[in-house]
């Protein structure tokens, strides 16, 4: 049974059971069932409606509203101990409490709603809700991040926390790139910003702008990262190497994407044949160069004539260059591919 179907089912049965309690009541009260059956039926349909329109609601936004609502009513409770309508007739009173206690709920509710879990460290000075799990901290994001644009796949996939925090100065700093008269920095920052919209509309990912104060204005951007990672007790999540070797050095946990995708290429050892499309000639006269899906360069020796042909190769060697990995291989065996069809690929 599907999630949908089940709780159709179980609405049917909450107005199903509120009929038969109406029947019941009514009919041992008045004598006739029908007022109490209409009665019944009417209730639950609106109880039913009213959880249809609190569809979007989550108990996490209940639970803000609930500790609204009684910080509301602590500072009601508050100025009503006054006693300053001691003076007033009862009914003068008893409608002065009523606004108070509503007007105060109401904004209660409405702060907290709004407010994010690490703005609740701003209530309670010495508190901070401790975090379940390190995947659930949020992200600091810098510049280089967001124009990427690989964080939107990778926070939907929920392998990385989907809370995101952007600096105020890193919007900043968007938008005046997306102002530029260089048109690779307009395209950068109109792209960057293109993101975060997208970003923001996803019901999946939740992008916090964190309003910084002025007092680090004379720092670097990079610095003022870390500081606002550190207060926040966030994480940091970028591709730049150095600002990654600036924060790990300051014991800051960071997510380097750059580290994430050299992770992930696929490892090639000595031996491993692989189907590759020899693309070009190499350096030496007898080489051809083909390259893997990450982009990694291989070096077949003896192979310049099947340039423009796909052919199996066995890994003889890898080198670790300032450029990349370069992967040295030898036809399979050897001048046995020579008589094999010649079409090109």
């Amino acid at each position: 049974m599907t999630p949908l179907l089940t709780i159709n089912l179980l609405r049917v049965l909450f107005v199903t059971f509120c009929a038969v309690i109406g029947t019941n009541i009514s009919s041992a009260l008045v004598g006739n069932p029908w007022p109490g059956l209409v009665f019944g039926i009417v209730f639950g349909l609106v109880v039913v409606l009213i959880d249809r329109l609190l569809k979007g609601v989550s108990l996490r936004l209940f639970s803000s509203a609930t500790f609204g609502l009684l910080l509301g009513l602590v500072f009601a409770n508050l100025l009503m101990a006054s006693d300053v309508l001691r003076y007033q007739s009862e009914a003068m009173q008893w409608a002065a409490r009523l606004i108070v206690y509503a007007l105060f709920g109401y904004l209660g509710m409405m702060l907290a709603m709004r407010s994010s879990r690490d703005e609740f460290s701003l209530i309670i000075p010495y508190v901070r809700f401790a975090r379940e799990m390190t995947q659930h901290e949020p992200l600091v994001v810098d510049t280089n991040v967001i124009i990427d644009g690989r964080i939107a796949d990778l926070c939907a996939t929920g392998f990385l926390s989907r809370s995101l925090i952007v600096p105020r100065f890193i919007l900043d700093e968007l938008q005046l790139l997306a102002d530029s008269h260089d048109p690779t920095k307009r395209e950068r920052g109109r792209r960057g910003l293109e993101i975060l919209n997208q970003l923001q509309r996803s019901r999946e990912i939740e992008v916090t702008v964190h309003e910084s104060t002025g007092e680090d204005t004379d720092l670097g951007t990079d610095a003022r990262l870390v500081g606002i990672a550190k207060v926040l007790k966030a994480r940091l999540l970028t591709n730049d190497h150095a600002l990654s070797q600036v924060a790990r050095l300051q014991k800051l946990a960071v997510l380097n994407l750059a580290d994430l995708a050299r992770a992930l290429r696929p490892s090639v050892v000595a031996g491993d044949e692989i189907d590759l499309h020899l693309v070009k000639e190499g350096r030496e006269p007898h080489q051809a160069v083909g390259y893997l899906p990450d982009g990694t360069m291989i070096v077949v020796n003896h192979a310049r004539a099947h340039v423009g042909k796909i052919r199996t190769v066995v890994v003889a060697s890898a080198l670790q260059t300032a450029a990349g990995r370069l992967i040295f291989a030898e036809l399979k065996n050897g001048a046995a591919q020579a008589p094999v069809s010649r079409e090109s690929v």
